[in-house]
């Protein structure tokens, strides 16, 4: 007796679904390689082309058909997401105590809801691909870019992990200026759906071989700018503000006695009063809620002795604290201490605060009962707050997964002249162990300098301790999982007369506009393509 007959398009789903699942577990390593924690942009472009390839129009024959353009969106960008935060398993279940199926079974969820933006966007391009070759890349490209803006911004957003990251060493880099990470990832997936278009007959034709040459001298070109920027060719000459001396504290509190009054809050207490009163540099940057308690909770005079420190007028320091009482609330905030800040400390309270984390979504608070982690409901700080100003710098503090959100980040940017000259994030991401999301922040990071074009002072509980340029370089790091200090000089970037330096395009228009001008072009050539389709059945009826 004969087997039954596998129908073709079973047959082609069946190796379909395998390569997208893995393409997508591609384009997560291709963020932050495991063991070397690196960004590898040709690996992203390689998944991201093989998505392409699974959906693209062939000859004269349509896309495949909307649901099968849906579900090996989902797939892929499923894999993706668990391949790139698995990590939350570890707060979830080693520090949270929630079973580990609960827990594996929560990361699973949030990848497949957050993988439904892909799996609609794959659905309507589908629908809408054209038989241009040079359409269908742009739609493509466009489709991408809506999947990631709605990723990153609705339900307060969860960007972690957008393609674009992985491109903060390559060639495309450079674009990271004008167009954000989110135009990045766009041009990255345009440029795949174009090339795996492509067949051997395209080759021998001079219009493609003319385009394909174009393409590559432009890449090229792309690296060796990305490649003088490294090296600073072409600087002018002059720096915009004198280099700045930096002690950056990183703790190292094991994460399971953090907030233990018997073992981790004592010794956090000791060590970063110690290291705050003995340092030496200009600025002096303890992490997020490097102190654990709220000041009231504190022993008389343990804060109070820290800021008579500070107030002599040599030195600043940024220290994370935790803000509030029951009558006005909570804050995750950071302190600026300086003897020009004496009579009314410089604050900072985080804006962006974690869901789960920070504060407990509607109909949640049973989940989060589950799990025995310090949860509570935070106030939010306003958008755009001040910079803390000290040793003629503008200097302007992040939390945590706030330099996540480049658009909120440059709404400091409105006015050139007050501007940030540097960033400083302050984290603890303890919470993830020793994974890549220490990698993946690194470069998270990395990225806001290019498009800022701005230095990125990072202070974090475990790491990555670093000093990053403006040209988005890594100059200094901590060895992670270590208490220590890392010593090291930042330059500051902004508007001078002398220099001429100013802010880049990217900042001038998120400053104004948000994303805004990004949901816009997407949505404009998702309609331009669905008029051209109605358009063609118009003329072939």
């Amino acid at each position: 007796m004969t087997a039954p007959a596998i129908p073709l398009a079973g047959h082609r789903l069946a190796l379909q679904v395998p390569l997208a699942v893995g393409a997508g577990l591609a384009q997560a390593a291709s963020l932050a390689w495991p063991g070397s924690g690196q960004p590898l942009w040709w690996l992203q472009l390689a998944s991201i082309a093989v998505l392409a390839w699974l959906v693209r129009p062939g000859g004269e024959r349509r896309a495949p058909g909307w649901r099968r353009g849906a579900l090996l969106g989902g797939l892929f960008a499923t894999a993706w997401l668990v391949g790139t935060f698995w990590w939350l398993f570890i707060s979830m279940h080693t520090y949270g105590g929630l079973a580990a199926p609960l827990a594996a079974l929560a990361v699973l969820a949030l990848a497949a809801f957050l993988a439904t933006y892909y799996a609609a966007g794959l659905g309507i391009f589908c629908r809408l691909a054209l038989a241009s070759k040079a359409l269908t890349a742009i739609l493509f490209g466009a489709i991408w870019l809506l999947a990631e803006l709605a990723r990153g911004t609705l339900w307060t957003g969860f960007p972690w992990g957008a393609g674009g990251y992985a491109h903060v060493d390559g060639p495309l880099a450079v674009l990271a200026r004008s167009v954000g990470v989110y135009g990045l990832g766009a041009v990255a997936a345009a440029l795949a759906m174009w090339l795996v278009q492509l067949r051997a007959a395209d080759l021998r034709r001079v219009r493609t071989g003319a385009a394909l040459l174009t393409v590559a001298v432009v890449l090229a070109g792309l690296a060796l700018q990305r490649q003088c920027a490294v090296e600073q060719c072409g600087t002018p000459g002059g720096a915009p503000f004198r280099a700045m001396t930096l002690e950056l504290l990183q703790g190292n509190i094991p994460q399971d006695e953090k907030f233990q009054p018997g073992s981790g809050v004592p010794l956090a207490l000791q060590w970063y009063a110690e290291a705050l009163r003995s340092a030496q540099a200009d600025l002096v940057v303890a992490p997020e809620t490097a102190i654990p308690l709220l000041p009231q909770q504190l022993l008389p005079g343990y804060l109070e002795g820290i800021q008579q420190h500070y107030a002599q007028g040599r030195q600043a320091a940024l220290l994370g604290i935790p803000l509030g009482d029951d009558a006005v609330g909570y804050t995750n905030s950071v302190l600026g201490m300086s003897a020009a800040t004496h009579a009314e400390p410089y604050r900072y309270d985080k804006h962006h605060l974690v869901p789960f984390g920070e504060f407990i979504p509607p109909f949640f608070r049973w989940f989060t009962a589950m799990m025995n982690i310090p949860l509570g409901d935070f106030n939010r700080g306003a958008v755009g707050q001040a910079s803390f100003a000290w040793a003629g710098q503008r200097i302007a503090p992040n939390i945590c997964y706030e330099d996540l959100f480049g658009e909120e980040l440059g709404a400091r940017f409105i006015d050139p002249a007050q501007a940030p000259t540097v960033f400083v994030n302050v984290s603890n991401i303890g919470w993830f162990g020793n994974t890549v999301a220490i990698d993946q922040h690194l470069h998270i990071s990395r990225m806001r300098a290019l498009e800022f074009e701005r230095p990125m002072v990072r202070a974090t509980n475990t790491g990555a301790t670093a000093v990053i340029d403006h040209r988005g370089v890594v100059t200094h790091q901590l060895e992670r999982h270590t208490r220590g200090v890392l010593r090291a000089e930042v330059q500051g970037r902004g508007l001078d007369a002398q220099s001429g330096w100013a802010i880049t395009p990217y900042a001038w228009w998120v400053s104004r506009w948000g994303l805004w001008p990004l949901w816009a072009l997407g949505a404009a050539v998702v309609a331009v393509c669905a008029l051209a389709r109605r358009a063609r059945h118009v003329v072939s009826a």
